[in-house]
């Protein structure tokens, strides 16, 4: 006696699929590529599209900001665009954001690298990736010329401070000087016009980015005291990819090598700076 069988499996044994055609089979393979390269890695698929995207605030001279043209330059843009040259990447893709938004942009893949004078602190670290350090800069206090009260960081308790969101100026500031106010700003452009209409009374910032605002925009301002800190600055990445993080480093160190960062540092942040040297003073300070 034959077995029974039951009149679903029945059904389902006389369907056939079609066959696809061949142009079919093309459109499916071409649809798949792109996920087959979203598998690889960082590097690889910034190679396969020839363009490498990379954050900076676009207002944080003389690192980035938008030039008389409206486009971004810099040290920080000069880098990133030799960086990305030396990585055989044709095209690099600048995006506008701001320091505080920086890990969560490299963590939701808003962008590829981060090269605005960021540095590796501890904290960021836990959540991002960073290359060897490129860069570096004291830190400094500015206030009005006519600013009478203010010569270091012993003067400034009780005092309204303005830094920028998210920046390592504002983590040192929170953590060094307890009895100021700290008032935080989007970009450098805000803190000096506050200060200089009286609403905060000192600006920690970059001793280079603090001339700058000052001889660019004609600021009545000074600088006081004593460098605050010295901070590296490095490109930062998402956790994860060493393909990428190893091949900034190699453009790094190429670019240390031959001269390349010495230049840039003297055309962008001044023409007696020893860039390469005061990374090194730095790093060994750190130790």
């Amino acid at each position: 006696m034959l077995p029974k069988i039951h009149p679903l499996k029945r059904y389902l044994s006389k369907i056939r699929l079609p066959l696809l055609p061949a142009a079919a089979l093309v459109t499916l393979a071409t649809l798949a590529a792109p996920l087959a390269a979203q598998a690889g890695g960082a590097l690889e698929r910034i190679r396969a599209n020839g363009v490498i995207r990379i954050a900076n605030t676009q207002s944080s001279p003389p690192w980035s900001f938008l030039n008389e043209q409206n486009q971004p330059a810099g040290y920080d843009v000069d880098m990133a665009r030799e960086v990305a040259r030396r990585m055989g990447i044709p095209k690099v893709e600048f995006v506008a954001d701001s320091f505080k938004n920086f890990v969560a942009g490299l963590k939701t893949d808003k962008y590829d690298l981060v090269m605005n004078d960021l540095t590796p602190t501890p904290e960021r670290m836990l959540q991002v990736d960073f290359s060897a350090p490129y860069g570096v800069e004291d830190f400094r206090i500015f206030v009005r010329q006519d600013n009478k009260d203010i010569h270091g960081d012993k003067d400034l308790a009780g005092k309204r401070i303005g830094v920028t969101t998210g920046s390592s100026n504002e983590s040192w500031s929170r953590a060094h000087l307890p009895q100021a106010t700290i008032q935080t700003y989007e970009n450098g452009s805000l803190i000096f016009a506050d200060l200089g209409i009286g609403r905060i009374d000192a600006v920690i910032i970059s001793h280079f980015g603090g001339l700058r605002y000052a001889t660019e925009r004609k600021l009545p301002i000074k600088e006081v005291g004593d460098p605050l800190t010295y901070q590296l600055s490095a490109a930062a990445l998402r956790k994860g990819e060493p393909e990428l993080r190893e091949a900034v480093d190699k453009a790094i160190a190429g670019m240390k090598a031959d001269g390349t960062i010495e230049a840039l540092g003297r055309k962008w942040v001044g023409k007696e700076y020893d860039m390469v040297g005061s990374i090194a003073r730095a790093e060994a300070e750190a130790k």
